[in-house]
């Protein structure tokens, strides 16, 4: 498929990037190693897989310390760690997460330089980043599907649904792997995931066969709509934080590609000002401007969402009827978050309905809260001022609740009407 060699032409690193790369890994590699005893640091994530995409600026580093020796030592590994790397790179930053881990930025490069146990077999494992490497070996069995696994990556980040940040919920690289090397192919992926049910059930290695998986496993590993036991490791769903939202887009996308492929369907896009003012198709529109706290990017990206839902939940609560609303944020600089509404003013007044006539002693109450009452059917009802009878009245209101400031570092708005935007 012409669209597929194109988008492959797009997206693969050239053989001079991947020299680049190589040179710049091992040169950081021999520093690294050069200041260890028990550990060995080498290459991991995509870059040894080789599933990299053209201009990723990510690269993982493990360093791992030998089992026997620091299995029962598995909280110290950051600090061990951190005391030889300060030795060899000052500017060192360290980050917080299951297990901390660290960053140093190398000509345009960002190395996350992450401590985990040298194990041979999962059960060894003490933390979920000790598995890794077995993720690694594993999916480099099937080299010759890189090139697809790579389309997949590309396809998911363009669709949306790409990673498995909490904030995303989505289908992180090593799904997007082991899905390519179940189906043998990226198209052959897309044909079958764009048929896919309610619950899809992905075992590679055949763990499960025969079996009722359901009856072993915890309901919290078989809550997701997909479920991908791990082919390195049987009791975990590699898919577990895939939601059910991104999990149906994904397969709306994959029937809108199928239907008339496209170039379109690999490039990314980032909605803007005046895109989102288009998509508003001249309705009344909210749009935040979101500047996020410093912190760790999934822990940040988790505040902006749950500001992002608690908006959501505002408007809703306050009977503003959203047409379409989203929030985007691609880890770095501000977030936007938009609702787009049909009702420029909701009256001013609304009927608050009471409690039964058949119950006095709260129709007695009811009427002592409310100046004018009336009766409708069998309740007593009143009617009630709106705190808020126009969206973008509540929109700036909402950026000073508390809610809002204790989880972004600021927020502004820029309100947008039939006939003209103002900021």
């Amino acid at each position: 498929m012409e669209v597929l060699k194109s988008a492959l032409s797009s997206i693969k690193p050239t053989k001079e990037e991947e020299k680049n790369l190589r040179l710049i890994s091992n040169n950081i590699l021999a520093k690294i190693n050069s200041c260890l005893v028990h550990q060995k640091a080498v290459l991991g994530g995509s870059g040894i897989k080789g599933t990299w995409l053209k201009n990723q600026h990510d690269i993982d580093i493990f360093v791992m310390f030998d089992y026997k020796r620091y299995q029962s030592r598995s909280k110290e590994l950051p600090d061990i760690l951190e005391e030889k790397l300060k030795k060899m790179f000052p500017d060192i930053r360290r980050l917080h997460g299951s297990r901390d881990y660290f960053q140093i930025r190398k000509e345009n490069f960002d190395f996350e330089i992450i401590p985990i146990l040298n194990i041979k077999s999962a059960e060894q494992a003490n933390n979920i980043t000790d598995v890794s490497p077995l993720h690694a070996r594993w999916v480099k069995q099937h080299k010759e599907l890189s090139d697809d696994i790579r389309l997949m990556k590309q396809f998911s980040k363009s669709a949306g649904v790409y990673g498995a940040e909490s904030y995303i919920r989505g289908f992180s690289g090593y799904i997007c792997e082991i899905l390519v090397i179940k189906y043998g192919s990226f198209l052959k992926l897309i044909k079958n995931a764009a048929k896919w049910d309610s619950k899809v059930i992905i075992d590679t290695e055949n763990y499960y066969r025969k079996k009722n998986l359901f009856k072993i496993l915890s309901p919290s590993k078989t809550y997701s709509p997909l479920i991908v036991i791990d082919p390195v490791q049987r009791d975990r769903n590699a898919a577990a934080a895939i939601s059910t939202e991104k999990f149906e887009r994904f397969k709306v996308v994959c029937r809108k590609f199928l239907k008339k492929s496209s170039i379109e369907f690999f490039i990314e896009k980032s909605p803007t000002v005046e895109s989102i003012k288009k998509l508003s198709g001249g309705n009344i529109l909210a749009l935040f401007s979101a500047k996020p706290m410093n912190g760790k990017v999934d822990i940040v990206g988790s505040k902006l969402l749950k500001v992002y839902e608690y908006l959501a939940k505002r408007f809703i609560e306050n009977e503003f009827k959203i047409l379409k609303n989203g929030w985007h944020w691609n880890g770095k600089g501000v977030a936007l978050f938009y609702f787009i509404f049909k009702e420029n003013e909701l009256p001013k007044l609304k009927k608050h309905i009471g409690p039964l006539i058949s119950l006095p002693e709260h129709v007695v109450r009811f009427k002592d809260a409310h100046k004018e009452t009336f009766i409708e059917g069998n309740r007593i009802c009143s009617y009630v001022k709106r705190e808020f009878i126009s969206p973008e009245k509540l929109a700036l209101n909402l950026m000073t609740e508390a809610y809002v400031k204790e989880r972004v570092s600021s927020i502004t708005i820029q309100k947008i009407s039939k006939t003209k935007c103002m900021q």
